[in-house]
């Protein structure tokens, strides 16, 4: 059997997997949406972690992050990898309890639900606006991940691009329309050890083959900038380094920016919402950031490594984010390499089957059924979501058509955007009673269009505009909301009393059996 054999019997075993995973949920996810769309809050410690990390991290972890360490060294890859930490840490710390505990009282089943019934809004405009910004958001989410398998497929069997990714789509739209939530997030949870084992394995065999972890460090060493935290390398396309360029403090606070966009998060907040108890949360907590501690750190030394390889060269970013793939392929045998890289898919069909499922839960249950048909059958609303997720998987694949562009620029884009959006509305709902109406409408749309004003249109001035745009935006948009709401009607008794009964903790707990 051919090496390019043994790499697709690995995958189809790997997609094998996943899809019994499906057909195993798919019974218990069709009773009803809440259960397609939040699993009926059963979730596990281990699982809810675990698919948290895996929805968020995508082929992003895999590729994205060690082909930017590849290319400039670790300053950018390093100080986002801080930021993503941090704000993962301090998500699960401070909003994952109190969101749970919010979300039992005002019973959502999905984020554009829950902001709906916290500020028990009657005319559905919340509900309406992050409903439209999840599905735009996800929907560049969503072409990130294709775009990731396109690249992996092309890297292993040089089958083309556009094909492979909408064969990913077509697999990822089906088995996503199997199962819901449950089955996402058992395979996520499946996925999640995939894709730490696979850079685990990956990074101890390049750095035995490269000579040793004295040899790599050295090799890397001798290019200047790549191992400064202030400075980054400056690589040319036919494999030379200009001199080493300042990474400014600007450039820091935007990468380590990146951590506010887990207050945004939707499929990660999600998590929050569907765990079975709240009790269990400092164990998923401890387990969330002990996996993407090491992910992180492992991917960021893959591309690190792959400077001791000189008959590994690329010529752009967007090219050396197949360092994890070539360095599988040149080291481990066939059949290993093909599941190694099986944790790309992994990596890509975990978020991209979230994304596809919160996007459709915003149309279906937000605005078909809290909007237009308030009287639909969960049937209808079931039919609705499976519509509208072939059509976002559609849309998805245009935006991965490019298949030059990089994977981290069009993850930062989507990332910013829900991390503005949702990120100050969230923690301002959850944690300042004052917050009126008017004021979290007023901040999420500042948040969401200063992203695209500051991406599109400031970024390219460069200075002081070239700043990350999640961090103006999250910071224009906190103080909307708060100045917002000191100056329109303050929130109705019932919703302050509401509030004032979550902050005190004394909603009825809900425990529910594991699935």
């Amino acid at each position: 059997m051919t090496p390019e054999m043994q790499h697709l019997l690995a995958m189809v075993l790997y997609m094998g997997a996943v899809v019994a995973i499906g057909l195993y949920f798919s019974k218990r996810a069709n009773k009803s949406s809440k259960d397609y769309f939040l699993g009926g809050r059963t979730l596990g410690p281990w699982v809810s972690a675990f698919s948290a990390e895996a929805s968020d991290m995508s082929g992003w972890l895999l590729m994205g992050l060690p082909g930017l360490a590849y290319w400039t060294g670790i300053a950018d890859a390093g100080w986002t990898a801080i930021g993503l930490f941090v704000g993962t840490y301090f998500n699960w710390l401070i909003v994952s309890k109190r969101l749970r505990r919010y979300n039992v009282k005002v019973d959502a089943i999905t984020l554009p639900g829950f902001f709906s019934k916290r500020f028990h809004e009657k005319h559905k405009i919340i509900l309406t606006i992050s409903s439209l910004f999840i599905t735009l958001f996800f929907t560049v989410y969503a072409g990130q991940c294709l775009a990731s398998c396109g690249k992996l497929f092309v890297e292993l069997f040089g089958l083309n691009y556009h094909g492979m990714m909408i064969i990913a789509a077509l697999f990822v739209l089906v088995y996503t329309i199997l199962g819901g939530f449950l089955a996402e997030s058992a395979s996520d949870f499946m996925q999640a050890i995939i894709m730490v084992v696979s850079l685990s394995v990956i990074l101890i065999i390049a750095v035995v083959a490269a000579g040793g972890i004295g040899n790599v460090i050295q090799t890397a060493g001798g290019i200047e900038g790549f191992y400064s935290l202030f400075e980054s390398a400056t690589p040319n396309a036919d494999g030379t380094f200009g001199g080493a360029k300042g990474f400014s403090f600007l450039s820091i606070l935007s990468a380590l920016a990146w951590g506010l966009g887990y207050f945004g998060m939707p499929q990660v907040l999600l998590r929050f919402m569907g765990i079975r108890s709240e009790k269990e949360l400092t164990r998923s907590r401890r387990v969330a950031c002990i996996w993407l501690f090491i992910a992180m750190s492992v991917a960021v030394f893959i591309g690190i490594v792959g400077r001791s390889f000189v008959e590994i060269s690329y010529a752009s970013n967007s090219e050396s984010e197949a360092i994890f793939i070539d360095l599988a392929t040149k080291f481990l045998p066939p059949i290993l390499a093909g599941f190694a890289c099986a944790g790309i898919l992994a990596a890509s069909i975990s978020s991209s089957d979230s994304y596809l499922l919160i996007s459709t839960s915003a149309i279906a249950e937000n605005i078909y059924h809290g909007i237009f048909k308030k009287d639909a059958s969960d049937k209808q609303v079931m039919w609705v979501s499976r519509i509208a997720m072939a059509v976002i998987t559609i849309i998805a694949m245009v935006i991965a058509w490019d298949s030059n562009s990089t994977i981290f620029g069009i993850t930062s884009f989507a990332w910013a955007g829900f991390g503005a959006t949702f990120g100050p509305l969230m923690l301002f709902s959850l944690f300042w009673k004052k917050t009126s109406y008017i004021g979290a409408i007023s901040g999420m749309v500042t948040g969401a269009v200063t992203v695209f004003v500051w991406k599109l249109v400031l970024n390219p001035l460069g200075g002081v505009w070239g700043v990350y745009c999640l961090l103006p935006a999250f910071i224009l948009s906190s103080i909307v909301i708060y100045v917002v709401s000191l100056l329109t009607k303050q929130p109705d008794k019932e919703v302050v009393e509401e509030f004032e009964i979550v902050k005190a903790g004394d909603t009825k707990e809900e425990t529910v059996a594991e699935a």
